[in-house]
């Protein structure tokens, strides 16, 4: 049987199975990427996915192989009606053979991230907030090297002398990039409450509250001080996504509601892998780019 039938039967048995409430079409096949139209009683909630994850089960169940609902859009066309787009999950034994050549290298690292977030120390803490800052259009090593000669003065350099090491270290953007390190010193107490919080909930109060960090840069905070439950979907994770054949192309600027369909997917990756979301981005940066960092 073709992938083009068993997708025909899996449809075959949604619509039989919700007869009355629901019904769906493809749209669109083309390779791991496949595009389904739901229409009928459906509305844009969390029962609305209950519909698009039973159908990603008779998906797996029809091809043998991990189906994953992440997008979500209005169908333009038709009134209540839902474009889904659907991941074939079928690459989990190339990520399977990266995890056990370097498991205990991504636990130590882990590890570190966890000691760091128990500690709850401010300074160590901050200083992980203005790596994840300097690393935004920019790079990991950079921030690292940057990180490292000017840990001890985050908190207490004035902004104009801030900007001007950052330019002799080499920054793309010194000035803005002091400006926000030394407009989060005001928010040092806040974000140590805000790390009470729940993962999801912390990261939107420093999105809301930090200036200079986005969602890519709130979830790698996060994530390096121990958080586990949080994608960074950074463009090393989007151009693995594009390899794979899932997205046309690399987003330049990715809206709250993208980001939230990236992690989605992401989710179901790592949940079929059996690992955090924490430890599948720095296996996919592995495969990336050849490197464990932070």
């Amino acid at each position: 049987m073709t992938v083009l039938s068993r997708t025909s039967e899996a449809i075959e048995r949604f619509n039989a199975l919700h007869r009355g409430e629901v019904s769906a079409d493809v749209l669109e096949e083309t390779g791991r990427r496949l595009v389904v139209l739901f229409r009928g009683a459906i509305t844009e909630s969390c029962c609305a996915f209950d519909y698009f994850d039973d159908l990603a089960a008779i998906l797996e169940e029809c091809h043998g192989v991990k189906y994953a609902a992440w997008q979500c859009s209005t169908y333009p066309k038709i009134e209540r009606g839902f474009e889904v787009t659907y991941a074939r999950i079928d690459f989990l034994d190339e990520i399977r053979r990266v995890i056990g050549e370097i498991r205990p290298r991504v636990d130590e690292r882990i590890r570190e991230f966890e000691a760091l977030g128990r500690r709850k120390d401010p300074d160590e803490v901050f200083s992980e907030l203005c790596f994840c800052i300097l690393t935004a259009n920019y790079t990991a090593e950079g921030g690292i090297r940057i990180q490292r000669s000017l840990a001890q003065h985050f908190r207490s350099k004035p902004i104009q002398e801030m900007a001007e090491c950052l330019s002799s270290l080499g920054h793309r953007f010194p000035n803005k990039r002091a400006e926000f390190i030394c407009g989060a010193r005001r928010l040092c107490d806040g974000i140590l409450q805000a790390l009470g919080m729940d993962d999801l909930r912390a990261r939107e109060w420093l999105v809301e509250n930090v200036k200079g960090l986005g969602y890519k840069e709130a979830s790698h905070f996060l994530r390096n001080i121990g958080r586990k439950d949080v994608a960074i979907v950074d463009r090393h994770i989007l151009r693995f996504l594009q390899q794979k054949g899932l997205i046309d192309s690399i987003p330049k600027t990715l809206s709250r509601r993208k980001y939230l369909s990236f992690e989605r997917l992401l989710s179901e990756i790592s949940a079929s892998l059996g690992i955090s979301l924490a430890e599948l981005d720095l296996y996919l940066w592995y495969m990336m780019t050849g490197k464990l960092l932070k």
